[in-house]
């Protein structure tokens, strides 16, 4: 028999712990699920702030006179169009068009990216993006040196200017600075996984203690409460964020996941491009697409669809929306029984139960 595999752990997995949070084998990781409660969790992202651990994210590091061509070959966006300071969604994609993984690409200098990756994927999506370095470039698999908190929700801008001297409002979605958090130095970028505004600091993993507590400290007033991945989930699929192994992966490219707007073809050659040409040219034949139940049922990742008692596609990712008081989910079905208002039948436990495809995202912040 071989040894059960250890799990991972975040910095902050004593603090989880300490909480009463309940950990679950996430990806190789240990990672709180909830704490509260997904529901009690869920609401104060949406109405207040919640923290997320998110330290289970990698992060990339490509440095050198030629950064920028590496990145651009090895993404599908463009990020010659990037400012300093300015951070881009992207994939990284396998020369037959599906998905590596999903990445942030921040731009730090001319000669510096800084690339967020999922978690269960930076082994690999280094080794992928080292294995295209033809360039004056140098690639540092850097997750050891970040640990990252995600502060998200209606009050997260209140509550982080407590902690920074940096000035956060003119801080534009998708976009970062360096400066300190909480008296530790910190990388501060205006990103989010849950439809909310927000940051998420990168920090050294021997200050994310020190930073954890500071924001519950600071936002206690708010009424901030630690959240865990259970959230992070309901929050996302609302907001209809991709996640890596359930809406995109390598059988999927992002004409089909509804991301063709992360892919540039009017720049220089990147690995994919040709598949996706040739897959754009021919016209896609599925695509990802957002149902609600419209009986009693929650239609879960992995179960099957029919129409009319015929098999046509599968659920990726589903369950109750909080915010909505809906059951809703994405999903993939042929091109043609895209439109909002087709009906399709989701199979729970051998049993066909009635769904309508709905536009995305199902919930939207009001601006």
């Amino acid at each position: 028999m071989s040894e059960p595999q250890t799990l991972q752990v975040t910095p902050l997995n004593a603090v989880h712990r300490q909480s009463g949070a309940k950990m679950v084998d996430f990806g190789g990781w240990d990672m709180p699920v909830q704490y509260k409660g997904i529901l009690d969790e869920h609401k104060a992202v949406r109405t207040a702030v919640g923290i997320f651990d998110v330290s289970h994210m990698g992060e990339i590091v490509i440095r050198g006179p030629q950064a920028l061509d590496l990145v651009n070959h090895i993404s599908s966006n463009d990020a010659s169009k990037l400012k300093i300071g300015q951070i881009q969604y992207s994939g990284l994609l396998y020369e037959h068009g599906g998905f590596v993984d999903d990445i942030l690409v921040h731009k730090v200098s001319d000669d510096e990216y800084f690339i967020c990756v999922n978690a269960s994927n930076q082994d690999k999506d280094f080794e992928h993006i080292a294995s295209h370095n033809s360039f004056h470039a140098t690639v540092e698999n850097a997750g050891a040196r970040y640990a990252q908190i995600a502060i998200q929700g209606p009050k997260a801008l209140e509550l982080c200017q407590k902690l920074t001297e940096t000035q956060l409002a003119p801080i534009r979605y998708y976009w970062f600075e360096d400066g300190t958090f909480a008296g530790i130095p910190a990388r501060i970028a205006r990103t989010g996984y849950t439809g909310e505004d927000g940051f998420e600091v990168y920090i050294s993993p021997d200050a994310a203690v020190t930073v954890w507590e500071a924001i519950l400290e600071s936002g206690a007033e708010f009424g901030i409460i630690p959240c865990g991945l259970g959230a992070r989930n309901t929050l996302r699929l609302e907001a209809a964020m991709a996640l890596y192994g359930h809406e995109i992966d390598a059988s999927i490219s992002p004409l089909e996941a509804g991301l063709s707007w992360i892919v540039k073809f009017n720049k220089p050659n990147f690995v994919g491009k040709v598949a996706l040409e040739a897959q754009r040219s021919a016209g896609i034949t599925r695509k990802l697409t957002g149902f609600e139940m419209a009986e009693r049922g929650i239609g879960r990742d992995g179960y099957e669809i029919e129409i009319d008692g015929e098999k046509v596609g599968w659920v990726t990712s589903g369950g109750p929306a909080p915010t909505l008081n809906k059951n809703i989910g994405l999903c993939y079905l042929p091109i043609e029984k895209t439109e909002p208002g087709t009906k399709i039948q989701i199979v729970i436990r051998g049993v066909a139960v009635q769904a309508v495809t709905v536009p995305t995202p199902f919930y939207k912040r009001a601006k």
